[in-house]
């Protein structure tokens, strides 16, 4: 098993796309009214994280390349 702690593209990527579900739905619950369309969107692209780390885990970018390794 790789020792990368998650330093990789797929793992970086899927961080990114649930920070950003994060942020849509906080900031439609902190809208006055509350948007629960904008919400929803913000709650679908955080478990959409899981699928696209996934779909690039299979496409081979979850593995650090050998000049990373340190060995």
């Amino acid at each position: 098993m790789a020792d990368n702690h998650g330093n990789t593209p797929a793992a970086w990527t899927a961080v990114g796309v649930a920070m950003v579900g994060f942020l849509v739905g906080g900031i439609a619950l902190m809208l006055s009214p509350v948007s629960m369309v904008m919400f929803w969107i913000g709650i679908a692209l955080g478990v959409a994280a899981l699928p696209v780390f996934l779909v690039m885990s299979r496409m081979g970018l979850h593995h650090t390349s050998s000049h990373d390794s340190g060995h």
